[in-house]
């Protein structure tokens, strides 16, 4: 999901959070400001501004349980009324209910009759502003999805002339491909370094099952969003969604749980944390600092490779990201792991490199890496955003370049601090079972999840490992 659709989507919560609370003012003032309804009941305004604030709190965590912020680009305006319908009348339903056991401060019928309905006419107005504002935005080409399809049926024919017809929808054709052969995924992997394309529409039924499956893979592997007109895919989907798009029932691959609202709560969780422990390890930093200076010559961050360049990781979606950690080895050794190290490599069957007793590590270098100190600063590219707290490792370009294709999934998110494969074994296991497990986090994500990861990471901390 784009960027621009996701804060479109997101925006929403907020606004609607003051949308109910301008219902409840609305109906509060409507209740004492007209004079043919006499007033029985008085309810105090410092009585009655918490009591709205609290309702529409609660109001949204009901709308969230309720599907109403669920990101779906092509769902239509009444469905989304429909569900403002439902999610309103569940929070009236409620009120009622907690006014019938404590009957306290919303004494009259008439502000909650009316607040009720105040809410649906704003968030009904809400909503179709801001699908005029999103349909103004696809018409001029922004936040729209960049999509390529494959196939040669009528299906395809009409879905392309809906884009092209009905830019309101947001998608634009980037490419069509009649099937998708060796020389069609060469085209399009070219295609993908030269455009923004966000996904990619299987319209023909007809397919191979060869082709299919090599489309779903690449799709899999560039990290595109991948939706098939309505047949079955072998056992490897395992998260699906129906949709409808120009009256063509379409199915999307989910990749992971972590998009959506998953995606906004990670990120939210990931910055309190990292603020947290960026503030409570500070001092642990400034003494790894000084232990660094006094140890050996050098720069106290590892940032810039031997030949001065800076130094990159690879992050989600495979976009290079700036890195650094406290500095372990002796200046201008890190090459070393390519030529004359090369034969203590204990990684030497997969993409890695890890050595055993690293001659480049210093005495204050080998004490950091056995109790992850280097790594504390990574704290502070969780805070920026660049990797997250819990994920994959990242990591180096040229070790990524040498992935075979079912490794690259562990791309499809953030790499994290610590992760599900650091915790069941950290170095010690093999460079396969480390992505298993990096996938089996990436399907089946939850913020519960992340915290028994977090919370087992110091005893993973202190196991004795192969390399260090």
């Amino acid at each position: 999901m784009k960027k621009s659709q996701l804060f479109l989507s997101v925006v929403m919560l907020p606004l609607d959070f003051l949308v109910i609370i301008l219902a409840g003012l609305s109906a509060y003032a409507l209740r004492f400001n007209l004079d043919y309804l006499p007033v029985v009941f008085q309810v105090p305004w410092d009585k009655y501004l918490p009591s709205v604030l609290v309702t529409a709190t609660v109001w949204i965590v009901l709308f969230l349980f309720s599907g109403l912020y669920a990101f779906d680009q092509s769902r239509k305006l009444r469905q989304q009324l429909k569900r403002v319908l439902i999610g309103c009348s569940l929070g009236f339903v409620v009120i009622t209910i907690y006014i019938f056991f404590i009957r306290e401060v919303f004494s009259s019928r008439f502000i909650i009759l009316s607040a009720w309905l105040l809410a649906i006419l704003y968030m009904s107005i809400l909503r179709l502003i801001m699908s005029l504002i999103r349909q103004s935005l696809y018409k001029q080409g922004i936040a729209v999805s960049r999509i390529v399809m494959i196939g040669d049926s009528k299906t395809t024919e009409v879905l392309i002339r809906e884009f092209a017809s009905n830019k309101a929808l947001g998608y634009q054709v980037v490419k069509r491909f009649a099937g998708f052969g060796n020389d069609e995924a060469e085209q399009l992997e070219k295609l993908l370094i030269t455009n923004d394309i966000n996904e990619v529409i299987q319209s023909d039924p007809n397919l191979s099952k060869a082709e299919v499956l090599r489309l779903y893979d690449f799709a899999d592997e560039h990290h595109l969003t991948f939706r098939y007109a309505a047949d079955l895919l072998d056992a490897k989907v395992l998260r699906v969604e129906v949709t409808e798009l120009a009256g063509v029932p379409m199915v999307e691959v989910k990749k992971t749980s972590l998009d959506g609202w998953g995606r906004v709560v990670k990120r939210i969780f990931d910055i309190c944390i990292s603020a947290c422990l960026i503030v409570l390890t500070s001092p642990l930093m400034i003494a790894a600092a000084l232990m660094i200076k006094l140890d050996s010559r050098g720069p106290v961050f590892f940032a810039k490779l031997d030949d001065g360049s800076p130094l990159y990781r690879v992050g989600q979606a495979g976009k290079l990201f700036r890195y650094f950690k406290f500095r372990t080895m002796r200046p201008g050794t890190d090459s070393l792991r390519y030529s004359e190290l090369a034969k203590f490599n204990l990684r030497s069957d997969s993409p890695l490199t890890k050595i055993k007793d690293d001659p480049r590590v210093t005495r204050v270098g080998k004490f950091m890496r056995r109790f992850s100190i280097d790594e504390l600063s990574e704290f502070f590219l969780v805070f920026i955003g660049s990797m997250s707290l819990v994920g994959p490792r990242p990591h180096l370009p040229e070790e990524v370049a040498k992935y075979q294709i079912h490794h690259k999934k562990v791309l499809t998110i953030k790499p994290g601090i610590t992760g599900l494969a650091q915790v069941s074994g950290r170095s010690d296991l093999s460079f396969e079972d480390e992505t298993r497990l990096d996938a089996y986090y990436i399907e089946n994500w939850s913020l519960w999840l992340d915290l028994i990861i977090l919370l087992r990471t110091p005893m993973a901390i202190f196991k004795t490992r192969k390399a260090e």
